[in-house]
């Protein structure tokens, strides 16, 4: 789709909202360890969750406790390492993985090979690999074939390209498989989904929500199946913060009503 989408409306109605964390809740840094969401933006999405009956989770190639400490003090449901791992509304943990020896060769293999890529770095996440090369561009081509090459050779495994990233992950599993599963579930099931995503692994998310008739967003540039855009991570605040306040008056006039009605009907 063209660079020239729409920004989205504010959103009214019955909705479920899911949020990447890295390059759209969070500005994207030259380390993992260095990012972080803004304390006023943890806030408008805690409030956001509460005039949603609580549908709203966070979506990411971080793990779940990485999301949770970038998160404190508010835990949401959670969908990390692109699905592999999910927590639902209940607390309950859902976790993809694989075998243990596949897990200690890839491990010692892949060290291997990145020692050889100076600035590259080898990220492990129990059930899968992201093979970050941000500081050594240069070695893109070459650690796109080592993934590739362990994913050919083994029908358990499955590729995930990403911003200036490789992800070894368990075969199947995707951010747009994680929203169907929370879809199925209470208190998202029956409402309109909303996904707000920056990279190409948030374009299976895009997909699954755009099938099921919801709001894709996409954060930045790029080509995407989403049907709106927002420039940069500080538009994602500040819609935010403009969706949110007008979720809180539509509330505030729905309380008004009520109570008007219900002193009428004493009085009558």
């Amino acid at each position: 789709m063209a660079e020239d989408l729409p920004v989205p409306p504010l959103l009214t109605g019955n909705l479920a909202f899911f949020f990447d964390l890295d390059g759209t809740l969070a500005e994207i840094k030259p380390h993992p360890d260095q990012v972080s969401i803004p304390p006023e933006v943890r806030a408008m999405l805690k409030r956001l969750s509460e005039l949603n009956d609580g549908a709203l989770a966070l979506i990411s190639g971080r793990s779940m406790k990485e999301l949770d400490n970038l998160s404190l003090p508010f835990r949401f449901p959670l969908a990390g390492v692109h699905g592999a791992e999910r927590r639902d509304i209940s607390e309950n943990t859902h976790l993809v993985t694989l075998p243990a020896e596949l897990v200690a060769t890839l491990q010692r293999d892949l060290e291997r090979e990145m020692a050889l890529m100076p600035g590259t770095e080898l990220e492990s996440k129990g059930m899968a690999f992201a093979l970050h090369y941000r500081q050594a561009p240069e070695f893109e081509t070459r650690i796109l074939e080592l993934a590739r090459t362990y994913v050919r050779h083994n029908t358990l495994l499955a590729l995930q390209p990403g911003k200036c990233v490789v992800e070894i992950k368990p075969k199947g599993i995707s951010k747009g498989a994680a929203i169907a599963a929370f879809m199925d579930e209470a208190p998202f099931a029956g409402r309109q989904p909303v996904f707000v995503g920056d990279d190409l692994t948030d374009e299976a998310g895009f997909e699954v929500v755009n099938q099921r008739g919801g709001v894709t967003i996409k954060v930045g540039k790029g080509d995407t199946i989403a049907q709106w855009r927002l420039q940069s991570v500080r538009e994602v605040h500040l819609w935010l913060e403009k969706l949110t306040l007008q979720q809180e008056q539509e509330k505030k006039h729905i309380t008004e009503r009520r109570e008007g009605y219900e002193s009428l009907s004493r009085s009558i």
